[in-house]
């Protein structure tokens, strides 16, 4: 990190509060400030360095007691997708995604309800401002995917067919990283897994190194999903460690 905002920058840590992943767990959270200072080049360090940011604010875990949580990637390159993974990748091949800037839009907030809806009725966070405040505020390079399927022969020259999934990620210097994704709440659809297929297929393409998936914790089902992408690297006493026993890097991944 550059040393004039390495000094500039000041940490601090929060009071205590829930754990929203490890129940009965209590959490404290690392916090960048001030966070005006936070662009997409001292962002893209501080993800290297396990932080990740909510809206505008770039915070990492600091929890007295508990080391669960660990930033967790995957390096694009040498990623070899099982044999699920390639089925998903193929039924998906229809979609249409584009690229749009973090701006709110009716029907994205319409699915992030309905998703939210059917994965996680308790979590909250399914009015507008929290949507906004969440996902699209920010100070680095944010966009939003959304990958629809592709129009009837009735529809209108230029039309999207129906939104099935909206990913927003941040562009760093080394990769991208994905923020959050939700989609069409169907059963079986593997709609998570091709997003993340996607994505990492967009990595290679911007010739960046890696997808950041956030934060796992080895007992939370809700994040056994990140560790089916291998080989992935776990950031743990301050180095990234790469899961992978065996890989053949010469392979194309679909």
């Amino acid at each position: 990190m550059n040393r004039a905002i390495q000094q500039t920058l000041q940490f601090y840590a929060t009071a205590p509060y829930p754990c929203s992943y490890l129940p009965g767990q209590v959490a404290r959270s690392q916090v960048a400030t001030p966070g005006q200072l936070v662009d997409t080049a001292v962002y893209s360090q501080l993800v290297e360095r396990g932080f990740r940011r909510s809206g505008l604010f770039t915070y990492r875990p600091h929890c007295d007691q508990c080391q669960a949580c660990q930033s967790l990637r995957i390096p694009v390159h040498t990623f070899t997708p099982n044999r699920s993974q390639r089925r998903t990748w193929k039924q998906h091949q229809s979609l249409q995604a584009r690229l749009l800037p973090p701006q709110a839009w009716q029907e994205h907030f319409a699915l992030y309800q309905r998703y939210l809806a059917h994965r996680h009725a308790d979590g909250g966070m399914d009015n507008p401002q929290d949507y906004a405040q969440f996902l699209l505020q920010s100070r680095v390079d944010t966009r939003l995917v959304e990958f629809c399927e592709p129009p009837s022969n009735t529809d209108p020259v230029d039309a999207a067919g129906p939104l099935r999934i909206v990913s927003v990620i941040d562009v760093l210097t080394d990769g991208l990283s994905a923020v959050y994704t939700f989609y069409e709440p169907q059963a079986q659809s593997g709609y998570g897994t091709y997003a993340i297929l996607w994505l990492m297929e967009l990595a290679r393409r911007m010739g960046l190194h890696y997808l950041y998936l956030g934060y796992w914790i080895a007992d939370s089902p809700k994040m056994a999903y990140k560790t089916r992408f291998q080989p992935y690297e776990i950031r743990s006493g301050g180095i990234w460690h790469n899961s992978a026993v065996q890989h053949f890097s010469s392979m194309r991944p679909f």
